[in-house]
Formats: structure tokens, C-alpha cells, sequence
């Protein structure tokens, strides 16, 4: 790799050009990055939040660049707060990153922290750096809660659940990139930090692109909580996965109906290109890291922004063994993405 290295510029270097990266403090933030500790002025419950990124296991550097790593860091976790009705604020941010990682490389990590944290309408606040053999970043976000926190524990038979965002883009994306059916150029180790561009048919461009750099609906959070929410989730690690969770936490069974699902014909068509049509319906179902947010509601409440139905909660029976049903019927396979349970890039 060319140009100027971490190694080179060192510590303090490094910070400083990070620190330059970032735009003006918001007026909850009394004092940004650069001091010993960001002063937050918030009031009312804070949520928090954290996750790390793990070079080869949560992204690679051949599949994304700097910015898109950034985005995704910004994503991860700005949406947890989202999925607790809580409004994000602020992002700590913790890089550990070898000495020959080009300084470019940081400063275009920052950018991208940058542009996904003020989208979602907050800011990056501070953080640490570390010497390491690969790159891990670690988020840690910050929120208030306009109302009652949204928990995974209070979905009631008879709700309506609903979405807010697509679930299935990022798991074709990393489908795609895993089979090599799209090209990245401009995020090998030798232009690292690059605009990583994906070469070839748009659509799957762009699915690829949704997997790199999710951009969650943040404000379809608080609007939930507002609306009478019962019980919230965003899609880390894949819809029925994710579902199952708020299933249990609420000892209910939750039905998805498979039509309000039906997959896109962007989805489609990237798994007709990989000669799987099966795929397309497994990618909505259990294909991770998009970030949509997931909602339990009354039934008769209006829904807000662009939640949309796509199941009911039923009551859990003494012989009921699965959590959650689509069209009536146990899903048979897997659910999603599990730590310790595949050896790659999550999808």
C-alpha cells in the first residue's frame, strides 16, 4: 500500500486528522471530541448502545471501503437506539488498526461515520484508537427516549406487526459478493480507502451497495414508540431471527404473512443471476444486517411514516414448539446470522 501510514503520522497525528473529518457539534453536544470526555446535554432516560466490527468477520477489505465500513459502524448501532423509540444523539467510536493502514484509510472510516451519524441526527463525540493485527471498530451509541422505551417484551395477541424498511437487500449483496457475481473496485488492500464502486448490473449494484453501507429509516423509531408501539426490533441479524427474539421475550407466537413479504424484483432477479430462485424469499426471511425496524402495534392503530403489515401475534399455546410461523407453517432452515456459527461475512 502507498502513501502516508498510520505508523508514519502515529497517534496524535492520526486523531488529529479523524477530528478534522468531522462537521460541527450539535447543540446537545457541549463539547465534542478532543478532550479527556465529551459533555452531553440530554434530558430525560438515555438509551445506549454498542457493536464492533471485526475485519474479515464483519467486513473485508477487498468487498468495502473506509467510507463504507464508517457508514455501517454508524448504522449498527444508531439503530439499536432507534429500535428502543429512542432518538440517537451521539456516537463514540474505538479503532483499532495496524501501523501500515494507510492514513487515508482513517480519515475516510471518519467520513463515513460522519455522514451516517448526522443523517440519523447526531454526531460522533469522541473515541479511542489502538494499535492491532486487523482492523476492529467499536461504536457505542447514545440516545433519549421521547417517551416509554420500546422493549422486545410486550407484543400481546392480537397486534398487527409491521415493518418499516426492506429486509433482504443486504443479504443478496453479500450473496452476490460471496459467489463473485459484482466486481469492487477500489477497496483492494492497494487503494484502500478508495471510492469501492461496484462494477457491472445496477441492480445488483445495488444490492451489493446495501449490504456495504445499510442507511436505516432512524425516525420510524420514536414515531412507533409514539404511535402505541408494543414491542420493537431492527433486523440485525435477520427477520426471523430477529423476530424470534421478540416472540420469546413476549411468549408469543408471531405469525409472518409470506405475501406481504414476497421479495422484490430486485431480489428476484439476483437470484435468477445465481441460478437460485429459492433465494429471493430466503434473503427476506433471514438475510441480516439491513437494519429495518420491526414493530408490534394495537390492532386499529393508525400506522405511522412507512410501516407497513406483515404478520399477527397470536397467543402461544401449551404445544406450540415455534416462536414464529410463516403462512401458518415452521420455517425449516436457518434463521440468520449467529456469532461463532459461520466462518465469513455476515449477510
Amino acid at each position: 500500500m502507498g502513501g502516508e501510514r498510520i505508523g508514519d503520522v502515529g497517534e496524535d497525528g492520526l486523531i488529529a486528522g479523524v477530528l478534522a473529518r468531522y462537521g460541527p457539534n450539535p447543540p446537545q453536544v457541549r463539547i465534542g471530541p478532543g478532550d479527556d470526555a465529551a459533555v452531553l446535554d440530554l434530558s430525560g432516560p438515555v438509551v445506549v448502545s454498542t457493536d464492533t466490527l471485526v475485519e474479515g468477520k464483519d467486513f473485508r477489505l477487498d468487498w468495502s471501503s473506509a467510507r463504507d465500513v464508517g457508514v455501517k459502524t454508524a448504522a449498527q448501532n444508531l439503530a439499536d437506539v432507534a429500535a428502543m423509540g429512542g432518538r440517537p444523539v451521539a456516537l463514540l467510536v474505538s479503532l483499532a488498526v495496524g501501523p501500515d493502514v494507510p492514513t487515508s484509510w482513517a480519515h475516510d472510516l471518519a467520513e463515513g461515520l460522519d455522514d451516517e451519524t448526522r443523517r440519523a441526527g447526531a454526531a460522533v463525540v469522541g473515541g479511542d484508537v489502538a494499535e492491532s493485527d486487523r482492523i476492529v471498530v467499536t461504536g457505542t451509541a447514545l440516545g433519549v427516549l421521547p417517551g416509554p422505551a420500546v422493549r422486545r417484551s410486550g407484543a400481546r395477541p392480537g397486534d398487527v406487526v409491521a415493518i418499516s424498511g426492506r429486509t433482504g437487500p443486504s443479504g443478496a449483496g453479500w450473496a452476490l459478493l460471496v459467489r463473485g457475481a459484482v466486481t469492487v473496485r477500489g477497496t483492494t488492500e492497494g487503494t484502500a480507502g478508495g471510492d469501492g464502486e461496484s462494477e457491472g448490473d445496477d441492480v445488483l449494484a445495488a444490492l451489493v451497495g446495501a449490504h456495504r453501507a445499510p442507511r436505516p429509516d432512524y425516525p420510524a423509531g420514536p414515531a412507533a414508540a409514539q404511535a402505541g408501539a408494543t414491542a420493537m426490533i431492527d433486523t440485525s441479524d435477520g427477520l426471523l431471527r430477529d423476530v424470534t427474539r421478540v416472540a420469546r421475550a413476549s411468549g408469543v407466537v408471531i405469525d409472518l404473512d409470506v405475501d406481504a413479504l414476497a421479495p422484490g424484483d430486485d431480489l428476484r432477479h439476483a437470484a435468477q443471476s445465481l441460478g437460485a430462485p429459492e433465494l429471493a424469499l430466503a434473503w427476506v426471511l433471514t438475510g441480516g444486517e439491513d437494519h429495518a425496524l420491526v414493530a408490534c402495534f394495537p390492532p386499529g392503530v393508525a400506522l405511522p411514516g412507512a410501516f407497513r403489515v406483515v404478520g399477527r401475534v397470536l397467543a402461544r399455546g401449551a404445544d406450540d414448539d415455534a416462536p414464529v410461523t410463516v403462512g401458518g407453517r415452521a420455517w425449516a432452515g436457518p434463521t440468520g446470522w449467529q456469532h461463532f456459527g459461520r466462518p465469513s461475512t455476515s449477510a
